[in-house]
Parts: structure tokens; C-alpha cells; sequence
């Protein structure tokens, strides 16, 4: 069971550390215009969810009267899981 459960995190862990490089090349990439536009509409949108969550979590710890706790792994991770389900979306629209 501990050796499943260990491999299970592993697997995750290298996901996500796959997505996040795919994140940064995807940014760092140069394309044609339809393709900067798709990763231009993607960052817009992956920035306005990364906002959003920041600014839940500010209010959770003004009215909880906390000290804020934010872990940066998590939070890129799920940065590269929302990048990603955005960029496939709007690959789809816009056909790349």
C-alpha cells in the first residue's frame, strides 16, 4: 500500500513538474500570429483565475484572522493545470 501510494505521488509530482515546463516553453515559444494570440488569450485568462485565487485567499485569511500560508508549489501547479486546460480550449476554437 505505502509503495502504490508513493509511486502515485511521484507520478503526480513529475506531472506536474512537466506541466509547469511545458508553461514556460509554451510562453517562451515563438509562432505565428494565430499562435500568439491563442497564448496571449491564455495567459489573460490563467492570470485573471491566479488573481482571483489570491484575492480568495487574502479574504479567507482577513476573516479567519490567520496569518496567510501560501505554498508556491501549489499554487504553480495549479497555475500549469489551469494554463493547460485553457490553451486546449482555445487551440480548439482557434485551430491549431
Amino acid at each position: 500500500m505505502e509503495n502504490v501510494l508513493l509511486a502515485t505521488f511521484g507520478a503526480v509530482l513529475l506531472l506536474m513538474i512537466g506541466l509547469d515546463a511545458f508553461m514556460i516553453i509554451s510562453l517562451i515559444r515563438t509562432g505565428d500570429e494565430r499562435q500568439k494570440m491563442i497564448v496571449w488569450k491564455t495567459s489573460s485568462f490563467t492570470l485573471l483565475i491566479v488573481v482571483g485565487a489570491f484575492v480568495v485567499d487574502i479574504v479567507e485569511s482577513i476573516v479567519k484572522m490567520e496569518a496567510m500560508l501560501v505554498n508556491p508549489f501549489v499554487k504553480l501547479s495549479v497555475t500549469a493545470m489551469t494554463y493547460f486546460i485553457v490553451l486546449l480550449y482555445y487551440k480548439k476554437k482557434y485551430g491549431d
